[in-house]
């Protein structure tokens, strides 16, 4: 049972659960409609109930909540809907972290003043499935509301996105993005060669530093050791290897197992191996 303690429009309200005292936010076709302050209901129709607890980098969510345009808290619904479609369960939690950057977003495009985002085309490769969402996510937000995301626009959502189906703040997945990029420059001045962005190797080696950072997160380690043997036989690869090791550890503030290393050399030797072949 709950008690509606705010109608922000016909689709979405926020509401006391009478169990746990818990204001939460909900939203589906109608959840509004009709509805008054005080008034106490079992929800009739499909809705998505949002518990207002993660933090958001601007504000509090009970207080932003209650100033985000309610347009924006049901275009967001609808991407996650799309989201829970494609990856089937997601963390909820992100609705009002997103919805207030998609607000925000847009009022910026508004204005001619929309973000740039040099780590584009590393978003489309790493999360691909994440991006194709955000995608579905910019129909959305223009049918809604007349404004068009950039694909730049589209890539923060993507990584909001990513967030919600991995133990990885949004910061974590820009920065990991930037990792790869970074990775990707280094081999490139190593060899004195141009790698191919949409090569099988490039992304193969992307995929390898994205399920690393992964494992780093929830402290998983690998069965095999292989250091030595590349540390012995691709020292150059090896090396790169430990120095975005060490990135990573700085930039998600976690250990990474030594295994790792050798693993991640192997697919830089494989980088350098195509290349030269090129």
């Amino acid at each position: 049972m709950y008690r509606i303690t705010k109608v922000l429009n016909h689709n979405a309200v926020l509401a006391l659960n009478m169990e746990d005292q818990q204001e939460n936010l909900i939203v589906g076709k109608g959840a509004g409609f009709g509805r008054k302050p005080g008034e106490r209901l079992e929800f009739p129709g499909p809705v998505t109930v949002y518990h207002l607890e993660q933090k958001c980098d601007r504000g509090n969510p009970r207080e932003l909540v209650r100033r985000i345009d309610p347009v924006y808290l049901n275009i967001t619904d609808a991407i996650l809907l799309e989201a829970k479609g494609t990856f089937g369960e997601i963390d909820t939690s992100i609705l009002i972290p997103l919805a207030d950057h998609i607000a925000f977003a847009a009022q910026r495009i508004r204005k001619n003043a929309p973000l740039s985002n040099p780590l584009t085309p590393d978003i489309k490769a790493l999360f691909p499935e994440e991006f194709q969402v955000a995608c579905r996510g910019g129909e959305i937000i223009r049918e809604h509301t007349g404004v068009r995301f950039s694909d730049d626009e589209l890539g923060y959502i993507a990584l909001h996105i990513h967030s919600s189906l991995e133990s990885m703040q949004v910061s974590q997945a820009m920065q990991t993005a930037g990792i790869i990029r970074e990775c990707v420059d280094l081999v490139q001045q190593e060899t004195g060669l141009t790698i191919d962005v949409n090569s099988l190797s490039y992304n193969r080696l992307m995929s390898h530093i994205k399920y690393m950072a992964v494992r780093m997160l929830k402290g998983e380690k690998l069965k095999m050791d292989m250091n030595r043997f590349m540390q012995e036989s691709y020292p150059r690869a090896f090396q790169i290897a430990g120095e975005i090791c060490r990135q990573l550890e700085r930039t998600l503030n976690c250990q990474v197992d030594e295994m790792e290393v050798g693993y991640l050399a192997m697919h830089i030797e494989r980088v350098f191996e195509i290349q030269r072949e090129q």
